[in-house]
């Protein structure tokens, strides 16, 4: 019965490996793990229409919103490790299963479950606030912020999500006390501003910048290490003397356990796509420069961030973990 099942496994090997060597046989879906509009969406798109080109295959986007992230990154967590579903994660996938962990709860992801690909953009997020808010300067709003605790209201993309985490940041940083209004994503968190449901947000520059051109947004500052090329005119946080840097990154993911040649395929498929003249004028018109990182970097790139908001998870106020 052994030599059997030996001499079936070495009669099926040479198929799979046919079946690697011919990734991808149809299409391939790109799950986004939060609603239309937001950072993913727009690095994502850009990205699935490239590697199409390399592929010659399909690459589908499909928006898998909810709980900042986690329903999505579950569902590709969870998904068959074929390559034909893959995730854009943000950087807010290394969040949830810390913070689920911290409340006595089974995380509904590890990190352990995805396979790195690349990284293909990192931006740090913006402050923002309405064109008619008192505020003209960081430094007023968060001397504001500080005589009238947790009066001023901000949106995000949901507890622990991209854009939670850098305003947990900004009150660690700042002593400051906001008020936390979450919603089902970038795009929803954006609208509730516009719609003067709260008072300031965060959001890449590729979501900022048609508001802030339009009129209709004030850029307080941005929480990166230098000025945007896209908003010369916006200081850093450092800059204001407040110590807090936060980065919204996108990079694509598969399931571990993925196949060795289908991951080479598609990091390689990733590599090219960047270098495509379109996919470049694309995240231009979006105001996103690539930030581009093959596996083995982004994996380190990755663990570093990860461990980095894992702290800032822990500073999290009670009342926001209700």
């Amino acid at each position: 019965m052994r030599i059997f099942l030996v001499s079936l496994a070495l009669g099926l090997w040479p198929l799979a490996a046919a079946a690697q060597d011919a990734y991808p046989t149809h299409p391939i879906t790109m799950v986004v793990a939060f609603p239309p509009g937001g950072v993913a969406e727009l690095t994502g798109r850009p990205t699935a229409i490239a590697i199409e080109k390399v592929l010659k295959q399909r690459v589908i986007i499909e928006n898998k919103p909810g709980a900042a992230g986690a329903v999505g990154n579950a569902f590709v967590a969870n998904a068959k490790p074929d390559g034909y579903t893959l995730l854009m994660a943000l950087s807010s996938i290394s969040v949830i299963p810390e913070a689920e962990r911290l409340q006595g709860h089974k995380p509904p992801y590890e990190l352990s479950q995805f396979a790195p690909i690349a990284l293909v953009s990192a931006d740090p997020v913006v402050l923002v606030v309405r064109s008619d808010a008192p505020w003209k300067t960081v430094q007023e709003f968060i001397a504001d912020a500080k005589k009238r605790p947790n009066k001023i209201t901000y949106s995000s993309s949901g507890i622990y999500g991209a854009l939670h985490m850098p305003f947990v940041m900004l009150e660690h940083a700042t002593g400051a006390s906001l008020w936390h209004v979450p919603y089902n994503g970038g795009g929803p968190a954006v609208q509730a501003l516009l719609g003067s449901q709260v008072d300031v947000t965060v959001g890449g520059p590729s979501v900022m910048i048609a508001q802030v051109k339009g009129g209709r947004l004030r850029p307080l500052a941005n929480f990166g290490d230098k000025r945007l090329i896209s908003m010369p005119e916006v200081p850093t946080l450092k800059e204001a003397g407040i110590d807090a840097e936060y980065f919204i990154w996108c990079g694509l993911m598969s399931p571990s356990g993925t196949p060795p040649a289908i991951v080479q395929k598609l990091r390689d498929a990733v590599r090219q796509g960047v270098e495509d003249p379109d996919f470049k004028t694309a995240m231009a018109k979006v105001e996103t420069p690539v930030s581009y990182l093959d596996a083995p970097d982004f994996k380190k790139f990755w663990d570093a961030d990860a461990k980095k908001l894992a702290e800032a998870v822990k500073t999290i106020k009670p009342v926001e973990q209700k």
